[in-house]
C-alpha cells in the first residue's frame, strides 16, 4: 500500500466556498490522520481550469443573471454518465489518486466530484466511505443532490428538511454546520451589549469598481459613528484608488486592506459584515455572530444562503445604496436595538467547530472500517 493517504479532501476553484471549506478541513486534521487536499481540475486541466475559474468569476460577478440560466439548466443535467469532454483529464487525475493513495474516507466539498468517485469504484478503484460537504444552503442543486455519496454534510435543519423533501434519506444527512476555520471556535466575540459608539463595518468588495464608491459612502454618510474596514483581496490594484477616495473624504473612517488571512479575527472584532452572499462568507459571519447586509447575491446559487441568514434573524439583503443607508439607520437607532437583537440570535446559534466535528465523524468512520 504505497503512499497511503488516510483521507483524501477534495475541492474546486469555482467559488470560494468549496477551497474555503476543503482548506478549512484540512487544518482541523492537525495530524490526527493523514489528509491529502486535492483539487482534480486543476492538476488534470490547468490551462483549462484557470480560464473556466476567472470566467466563473466574471461572469457571477458582472452578469449574474447570465449564471443563473447555466445554473438552472444543471437540474435537467445527468451527470452519472461522462458527457463532459474537457472534465474527463480531473477525472482521470483524481481515479489515479485514489488507486494510488488508497484512502481511508474521501470528503468532497465540490458537486461534481463524487460522480467521478463512484465512476472510479465502478472501474475497480478500492472502496471506502465517500462525505460530501454541500456547501450551499437551503435551496440545494440537483448536482448535489443527486451525488452518489454515503453522506450529505449541511449548514443547518432547514437545508435537510429541503434535502428530505426531495426524497434524499435522512440518514444520510448529517447537520454538521458548515466548516469555517477552526480559529472562530477560539477568537472572543463582540457581545450583544457592547458599546456601539464606533461601530465598526467590514466590506468585502466585488470586483466592480463604481460599486465600491457607491457602497463606501452609503455606509458613512447615514450616520456620523461607523468606520470601515474595506477588503479588497485580489482586486487591490483595480480597486484600490475608489477606495481611498473615501478614505480621503471621511478622514480616520475607512482603513483599506488588501488579500487577508486575518479573516476569523476581523470577523470577531467588527460590529457589521457587509458582502455578498457566498456561503463561505456567509458561514463566517454566522460562526462569529456578526450581522450581515448582502450587497451581491448570485440568483439560485446563493438564495439560499441569504435565506438561512433571513431564517437565523442575522441579516438581510441590500443591494441598494439606499436600502443600504435605510438598514443602516435601521441597526443603530436606539442605541442599536435592531443590531443588538441580531448579535444575540446569531450568538445563541452560532456553530464555529463544525470543521472538527466533521473531522470527529470521519475519523470515527475510518476507524470503524478498519
Amino acid at each position: 500500500m504505497a503512499n497511503q493517504s488516510d483521507i483524501l479532501i477534495l475541492t474546486a476553484g469555482f467559488g470560494e466556498g468549496h477551497n474555503s471549506a476543503a482548506r478549512n478541513l484540512e487544518s482541523a486534521f492537525e495530524g490526527k490522520n493523514n489528509p491529502l487536499y486535492l483539487d482534480p481540475c486543476a492538476a488534470g486541466s490547468p490551462r483549462l481550469n484557470d480560464f473556466l475559474r476567472k470566467f466563473y468569476r466574471y461572469i457571477t460577478t458582472h452578469h449574474p443573471r447570465l449564471w443563473y440560466s447555466i445554473y438552472q439548466s444543471t437540474e435537467n443535467h445527468d451527470f452519472s454518465k461522462e458527457r463532459l469532454p474537457f472534465m474527463r483529464p480531473p477525472e482521470r487525475r483524481l481515479d489515479l489518486a485514489i488507486r494510488h493513495y488508497q484512502p481511508r474516507a474521501i470528503i468532497s466539498t465540490y458537486p461534481l466530484y463524487p460522480y467521478f468517485v463512484d465512476r472510479s469504484f465502478q472501474k475497480g478503484a478500492p472502496r471506502c466511505p465517500v462525505f460530501t460537504v454541500v456547501t450551499d444552503s437551503i435551496n440545494i442543486n440537483a448536482a448535489w443532490r443527486n451525488a452518489p455519496t454515503d453522506y450529505f454534510l449541511v449548514t443547518d435543519e432547514t437545508t435537510k428538511e429541503s434535502l428530505i423533501d426531495q426524497k434524499i434519506p435522512a440518514e444520510k444527512i448529517i447537520i454538521t454546520g458548515f466548516p469555517v476555520n477552526p480559529k472562530f471556535a477560539q477568537l472572543p466575540v463582540l457581545q450583544p451589549d457592547c458599546s456601539t459608539e464606533k461601530f465598526k463595518i467590514l466590506y468585502f468588495t466585488t470586483a466592480k469598481k463604481p460599486q465600491v464608491r457607491r457602497i463606501l459612502k452609503a455606509l458613512l454618510e447615514r450616520h456620523p459613528h461607523t468606520q470601515v474596514t474595506v477588503v479588497l483581496g485580489k482586486n487591490v490594484r483595480k480597486l484600490y484608488s475608489r477606495a481611498r477616495e473615501a478614505k480621503e473624504q471621511f478622514p480616520g473612517r475607512v482603513k483599506i486592506i488588501g488579500w487577508t488571512k486575518r479573516v476569523p479575527e476581523l470577523m470577531s472584532e467588527h460590529h457589521l459584515v457587509v458582502g455578498k452572499a457566498g456561503g463561505a462568507t456567509v458561514h463566517e459571519a454566522l460562526a462569529a455572530a456578526c450581522p450581515m447586509l448582502i450587497h451581491h447575491l448570485v440568483p439560485g446559487q446563493e438564495e439560499g444562503n441569504l435565506e438561512l441568514l433571513k431564517l437565523l434573524g442575522g441579516g438581510d439583503l441590500a443591494d441598494t445604496s439606499d436600502k443600504l443607508r435605510e438598514l443602516i439607520h435601521q441597526l443603530l437607532e436606539n442605541d442599536a436595538a435592531l443590531w443588538r437583537k441580531m448579535k444575540s440570535e446569531l450568538y445563541a446559534r452560532r456553530h464555529p467547530q463544525a470543521a472538527t466535528d466533521i473531522v470527529e465523524l470521519v475519523n470515527q468512520s475510518v476507524v470503524a472500517e478498519q
